[in-house]
């Protein structure tokens, strides 16, 4: 069978699909990718993927301002070129945008199916699953996003247990060579060091002389010689680390391509960095790394999909913070991750020792759970805090629910501060009885079909959604209810029962706090 797997996203992303790739090879399954054309060489170091198309996303929408007809052919003969060269039996789209659901709705053949983010044939958006719903919702919404993407990404793929490791293809030939020559002469007695000084946004980028000062320890202590990576856009960052720094150090910001770059990190040792795309390809080529999440970053989520690496996050109330909030702090989180606990977490993985508390850290290191999901293990007892504790159930509940499974029961919910079970326990209990009103709504309205009882019936519906929306640990829940009663609820039965399946899991919920 033909899988054709559709990812118009960044770099970092696009690697982040090397899990469902795998999954689908064990099956069995031929795979082929489409991916936006200057992420192509990317793709090189994906492993098992059979056929790349790249897609000129820039060229077409260029083509749509000068005239749309132009756009119209070169996307037709896109669909002509995969279609002759890799017919899919199932398109996988793992892009929620407009533009990548039409795609995958124009990449799949009438005898064949399409498998998360797509449209209709009225042109509305058609998730194929909950768990679909759940990784376009979930990203948006810091408190609620519990699953490593990687593990989304499969489970919206429609994989089990399968794929749940992201090794990547080795760099060719030409890629380590380059490597080499950077590298040539430079290297400490310590080996080499990585180091990725930029990130996605200034404010989730840990500040240039916080990575001098660990690199500086690395290299009097360890003997390793840093090796600065980055793209060309981020030489700023490497003169100022070159003007701070007194030790040797390789500069390869802006100086190698993707593959190359990939070969430079299997030449190092570990990986210091922010939450980025070259901390993702770090993770499948096998290399060790400590990684900072700042601002709206948190590993949870975005965290690499190794085990045994090490995330750290500022210990404070407003970390994470939401998506287009104005700091009150003046990003002070920026700083209350010390070069020093760097230093600690990235020796303890040099040398197989625990990383010590630091102050101003929280400190998680990624394990592999009984169930294949990637999951976060305390290394400075934040376990027990609440937000750890309300990831921990809505990893539980959450994955029966949107698997279709039974209810369940952890334990975990007791482990909760008074204050935030009580704020919770408030809105799952107006939300629970409501939902309840409303399946008894829906008994009479079944029976007596007035439009005075359709009127009461709809309201109470919305009013779910309010109650749920109102609590921002409980909104995704809300978006859910919305996406499953449009997706099902083509009939008062169906409704009925996804407002009865949403009633077992914030009663299970419930029931776990008390």
């Amino acid at each position: 069978m033909n899988v054709l797997i559709v990812n118009l996203t960044r770099f970092g992303d696009l690697i982040q699909t090397q899990p469902v790739i795998a999954g689908f090879k064990s099956r069995g399954h031929a795979v082929g990718l489409v991916c936006l054309a200057n992420f192509a060489p990317a793709a090189r170091l994906l492993e098992g993927v059979d056929r790349v198309f790249p897609l000129s996303g820039a060229a077409l929408l260029a083509e749509l301002d000068a005239d749309w007809r132009l756009a119209v052919r070169d996307a037709a003969e896109f669909r002509r070129s995969v279609f002759a060269g890799f017919p899919p039996d199932e398109t996988v789209n793992l892009t929620p945008s407009v533009s990548s659901r039409l795609l995958a709705y124009a990449l799949t053949p009438e005898s064949g199916r399409t498998t998360g983010f797509t449209v209709d044939e009225f042109g509305f958006n058609a998730d194929t699953s909950s768990w679909a719903a759940f990784l376009q919702m979930a990203g948006a919404n810091r408190g609620a996003s519990p699953f490593n993407v990687c593990d989304l990404f499969r489970r919206a793929a429609g994989l089990g247990r399968e794929g749940n490791e992201s090794s990547l293809a080795r760099p060719d030939g030409q890629a380590f060579a380059r490597a080499d020559e950077l590298l040539a002469g430079r290297e400490g007695p310590g080996g080499f060091a990585a180091v990725q000084l930029g990130a996605s946004e200034d404010r989730r980028r840990w500040p240039v002389d916080h990575f001098i000062n660990t690199a500086r320890l690395l290299s009097e202590r360890d003997g390793l010689t840093p090796v600065l990576l980055g793209t060309k856009g981020e030489r700023g960052l490497a003169e100022r680390f070159a003007a701070g720094s007194d030790f040797p150090f390789v500069d390869c910001v802006g100086r190698t391509s993707l593959t190359e770059l990939a070969a430079v990190l299997t030449r190092c040792r570990l990986l210091l960095t922010n939450d980025t795309g070259t901390m993702h390809l770090a993770a499948g080529l096998d290399v060790p790394l400590c990684a900072v999440f700042l601002a709206t970053a948190q590993p949870w989520d975005t965290g690499p999909y190794r085990a045994g690496d090490i995330c750290l996050e500022p210990d404070m109330d407003c970390h994470p913070c939401e998506f287009g909030e104005a700091c009150a702090t003046g990003e002070a989180c920026r700083r209350a991750v010390t070069p020093e606990a760097m230093y600690a977490c990235a020796a303890s993985l040099l040398r197989g020792c625990e990383p010590k508390p630091a102050p101003g850290s929280r400190l998680w290191r990624t394990r592999t759970g009984y169930d294949g999901f990637m999951e976060l293990e305390s290394l400075s007892g934040h376990d027990a805090t609440d937000r750890a504790v309300w990831i921990g159930l809505q990893r539980a509940h959450f994955r029966s629910f949107l698997d279709g499974g039974d209810a369940v029961r952890t334990g975990l919910g007791l482990r909760l501060g008074p204050a935030f079970k009580s704020d919770l326990s408030k809105t799952l209990t107006s939300a629970r009885d409501m939902l309840f009103l409303l399946t008894r709504q829906g008994a009479l309205l079944r029976v007596n079909p007035r439009p005075q009882a359709k009127t009461k019936f709809l309201a109470s519906w919305q009013r779910v959604q309010n109650i749920l929306s109102s609590n921002n640990h409980l909104k995704v829940l809300s978006l859910l209810l919305m996406f499953e009663s449009q997706r099902r609820g083509g009939d008062l039965d169906s409704l009925l029962a996804v407002a009865e399946r949403h009633l077992r899991l914030l009663s299970a919920l419930l029931d776990d706090m008390a």
